[in-house]
């Protein structure tokens, strides 16, 4: 862990699914791009996977824009700041600065151009990758005409034309290239701003949607291939005349100044537009705005959302209604059609929610929504699979850290949660809040089993659950008191008074049964939970408690205080052992309405979560602040310190301020700029009700509220207002070699296999510690010698191909081949490495998270193949009994292949990640 604790990396946010800004869907059609705050995160909705991409904006995300060949992503931030970034390697290939708030870019079909509106203006740059040159955004043209600021973009399939959506109410078409009979056109016939326009497949034909739900269809005298270039004029023209007289000498006489352009085609006229219908979405006349839109041109598909949360289908151009279905009571602020036109995404910013909808069968493919307040309080499954989280919002989420996403809510509480645990099994889930209430749910049947209540009404702060599950704690933020109640019985066993000031943390020592409680009363006292639940001992500390914690093994003990320390204790003597100042550590910023500076807040600013790692040896602390620090317990010094965010759309982000916001008239902060806005408040005359007058923009501030270390070593988890951030060890880009030597090398590895000496070549990779050749090395060992070289190999060895074989089972198929490995090595040093459970432990726990991820999956195949063939066997005994003298006909011929058919479907189209062909039973 020495050489590893220095290495973790971003890995995933969680608990954010969307915050603002526009989806997207992969070219493929089975992924979601989604703008999560100042990140990007990829929904495999195939796989059912999530992954956030490793880069950051410096404000929230605003718009995206995708390649058509799906292998770019330009991300332009609020502050006009993009990223260009390569979605196959996932990073950062040029950045730039727009000069502006963007409001919408998109790739021409084409993939040669993209266009970007800004302000009332288009600006096309040529596409990145195509050529190289040093800067990857060249500037091609700027296209003015509207006079309100710029809403949406759309392109001809031919990528010759562009249409611009404007809130002036009016409609702009420009020519990507100089024709000679289209140079703009503006359409108007709207009474709101622009919200989308589209054009038709392979069509100039136009749709324009506006905010009061107005739908324009407007036809084109001209098709695409009636645009003529413009013939060029100057130096540009006498060049190509020249060529031209050197080329065709027959033809000078018909040519003027260079245009080659025949007489009947100049005589043509302009492109001209005309429109056929206007279309309502609001028949009834209530005040509910279109907010988005999304087109898919080869099935004419049109999808509308509106502020209410409604969404309509409608076929056009003979506008007939689909469907029309509400997901919530809140605005919808984006709408995306995958490339099959099956699949929509409808993104909702208000309750932080992502759906995705199949609208022919009429289900959900997705849905994930997110804590709608901040989380409060995380906790890890014992196997590491799973983290639960609180939220201020009351809701109880469990999410699957392998596929990122929740799986259940519980919606039980009526107010904030204040903390979360599992018990020992994994199973059941033990929840406070500040409703008064104690709830135990468990995950075999997902529901509230367990309701835990004090004799009178009392806010509860936190929470614990002994190692055998039977007791459950929890302390209360009013009455100052600890509450024990029975898991087996529901009944309160016993109030512990004693503590002066409101219960801040509350601790089980994994070892014993004895309960670690902190209090504002600047105590820490320790309970024995079997001995008529007296206090054993009673820390005094320097400053108010605020969160205490026990090491894994429960030989120490670590405290969290009021004045930004952190002091360790040794609790079989009640005796300090060491502390460690970190108020320089924390670095809290300024927020934009403080009076006093950073440095000075800083003052009263302190931890508020500690975590133990999985050794025992360092410990991860976070607070108000944007950084997270682990220290080294024994040496007491800061080993690493993580940066969380550096989204500067959050408060308290920076140390200073920025003077150009001070004025002679006060602080710009205290304006509310953001109510012309669409989020914001807009009154345009007096007596128009329009917009929620409560409404006002506010910063989030940056803070960490929980942080926890995974039971397996390999990860931390912690609650901030970005959402759920899991760091995990990237052992792919990790080169840590152990014990090398000059002598160990891939080619002397290799020789060893060839020479079938496989102990050897076992050892020397492991040495090297490069997972390709560890892993080339342990598929090389026939399956029958497995039993004799995991014998032969050292002790110390036998940790790392644990390791090593743990991380395999999540990407291996060869399932049975290191099953048998793992079972060989446990068998034959199960005893000696018992003398090292603590230091092991991480492993095998990781271990036993792999494996178990593979049994519930086959488990469940099983029991689906299983259930199959029973009612195969028992139609098949039915028609038997019905009808057994009867020859067998043609109809029960095609009733018999039917039946086998079915049961080849359902018994071959569920293995995850196995052979189709395959029926386990």
């Amino acid at each position: 862990m020495k050489t590893t604790l220095f290495s973790f990396q971003f890995s995933n946010l969680l608990g954010t699914v969307y915050r603002r800004g526009n989806l997207n869907f992969t070219c493929d059609g089975n992924s979601v791009i989604s703008p999560v705050g100042n990140r990007v995160t990829v929904f495999d909705l195939k796989n059912n996977k999530s992954n956030t991409l490793p880069l950051t904006t410096r404000y929230n995300v605003k718009c995206v824009g995708l390649s058509p060949d799906g292998r770019l992503a330009i991300i332009v931030d609020e502050g006009g700041n993009a990223l260009l970034v390569s979605l196959v390697c996932r990073s950062v290939l040029h950045r730039f600065h727009f000069k502006g708030s963007v409001h919408s870019v998109s790739f021409s079909p084409d993939g040669r151009k993209f266009v970007i509106t800004k302000g009332n203006i288009a600006q096309m740059y040529h596409a990145p990758g195509r050529k190289r040159e040093f800067n990857a955004f060249v500037l091609d043209k700027t296209y003015f005409g509207p006079y309100d600021e710029t809403t949406h973009i759309d392109w001809t399939d031919d990528s010759r034309c562009f249409a611009v959506g404007s809130k002036d109410m009016s409609t702009w078409v420009f020519g990507a290239e100089r024709w000679d009979n289209l140079i703009y056109y503006a359409l108007g016939g709207h009474k709101d701003a622009i919200v989308a326009c589209f054009f038709e497949s392979n069509s100039l034909d136009l749709y324009t949607l506006s905010q009061d739900g107005a739908l324009c269809v407007w036809q084109c005298d001209t098709p695409p291939e009636g645009l003529r270039l413009k013939a060029p004029t100057g130096w540009k023209a006498d060049l190509l005349q020249r060529e031209k007289e050197e080329e065709e000498e027959e033809e000078r006489e018909t040519t003027i100044r260079g245009k080659a352009t025949p007489a009947s085609e100049e005589q043509q006229g302009k492109v001209k537009y005309s429109r056929l219908a206007k279309y309502f979405f609001n028949k009834e006349g209530d005040f509910n705005n279109l907010t988005a839109a999304a087109y898919h041109k080869k099935i004419h598909l049109l999808v509308t959302g509106f502020a209410s949360g409604i969404f309509h289908l409608h076929e056009l151009p003979e506008f007939n209604l689909i469907h029309s279905l509400s997901i919530s009571d809140q605005r919808i602020e984006s709408v995306a059609i995958n490339s099959s036109g099956d699949w929509i995404a409808l993104g909702c910013s208000g309750l932080g929610q992502l759906l995705v909808w199949e609208w022919q069968s009429e289900s959900y493919v997705l849905k994930q929504q997110g804590h709608f307040n901040s989380m409060v309080s995380l906790a890890y499954s014992p196997d590491g699979q799973y983290i639960v989280t609180g939220g201020d919002d009351g809701k109880v989420k469990v999410w699957n850290t392998l596929s990122g996403f929740c799986f259940i809510t519980f919606t039980e509480h009526s107010s904030g949660v204040t903390g979360v645990t599992f018990t020992a099994t994994g199973y059941v889930i033990v929840t406070s809040s500040m409703d008064g209430t104690v709830r135990a749910f468990d995950l075999h049947r997902y529901r509230n089993f367990r309701t835990f209540t004090s004799p009178r009404p009392t806010q509860f702060s936190c929470v614990a659950v002994d190692s055998s599950g039977e007791i459950v704690c929890a302390g209360a933020q009013d009455s100052f008191e600890i509450f024990i109640w029975s898991m087996q019985t529901g009944r309160l066993l016993e109030v512990l008074s004693g503590h002066e000031g409101p219960i801040s943390g509350l601790c089980f020592n994994p070892m014993k049964s004895i309960l670690a409680s902190a209090s504002w009363d600047k105590t820490v006292r320790l309970w024995d939970m079997v001995d008529s639940w007296r206090t054993t001992e009673t820390l005094a500390l320097t400053s108010d408690a605020l969160a205490v914690t026990y090491r894994p093994d429960g030989a120490e003990l670590a405290v969290a205080t009021l004045n930004a320390q952190i002091t360790f204790w040794d609790p079989e003597n009640a005796v300090q052992t060491g502390s460690i100042e970190g108020r320089h550590d924390l670095k809290t910023g300024r927020k934009e309405l403080d009076k006093i500076t950073a440095k000075h807040s800083a003052k009263g600013k302190a931890f508020t979560t500690l975590c133990y790692s999985a050794d025992g040896q360092s410990v991860l602390a976070g607070g108000m602040s944007k950084f997270v620090c682990i220290y080294h317990v024994r040496e007491q010094i800061l080993r690493k310190k993580f940066e969380i965010s550096c989204n500067l759309s959050l408060d308290a982000m920076e140390e200073f301020l920025n003077r150009r916001k001070m004025t002679e008239f006060g602080n710009l902060a205290l304006i509310d700029q953001d109510a012309g806005e669409e989020n914001g408040v807009a009154i345009p005359l007096p007596g128009v009700r329009k917009g929620d007058m409560s409404s006002r923009h506010f910063k989030p501030e940056i803070r960490v509220t929980s942080l926890r270390f995974s039971p397996t070593g390999r990860c931390w988890a912690a609650t901030t207002t970005e959402g759920l951030l899991i760091y995990s060890l990237d052992t792919q880009m990790l080169f840590d070699p152990f014990e090398l030597d000059t002598s160990v090398t891939p080619g002397r590895i290799r020789a060893a296999l060839r020479q079938r000496d496989f102990t050897r070549a076992i050892l020397m990779a492991v040495r090297l510690n490069e997972k390709k050749l560890l892993q080339e090395t342990l598929e090389s060992v026939p399956w029958d010698e497995i039993d004799v070289i995991s014998s032969s190999l050292p002790e110390l060895y036998v940790e790392k191909v644990l390791e090593f074989l743990a991380s395999s089972f999540e990407v291996s198929r060869h399932l049975e081949f290191y099953l048998i490995w793992t079972q060989k090595l446990l068998m034959a040093h199960g005893q000696k490495l018992k003398s090292r459970a603590g230091k092991l432990l991480p492993a095998v726990q990781f271990l036993q998270k792999s494996i178990q991820r593979h049994l519930d999956d086959v488990s469940k195949l099983c029991d689906w193949n299983r259930y199959n063939i029973q009612y195969a066997l028992a139609v098949s005994k039915q028609r038997g009994m019905k009808r057994p003298s009867e020859p067998l006909g043609s109809e029960e011929e095609a009733d018999a292949s039917d039946d086998e058919d079915s049961l080849h479907l359902l018994g071959g189209g569920h293995g995850d990640g196995d052979d189709g062909d395959t029926l386990l039973v």
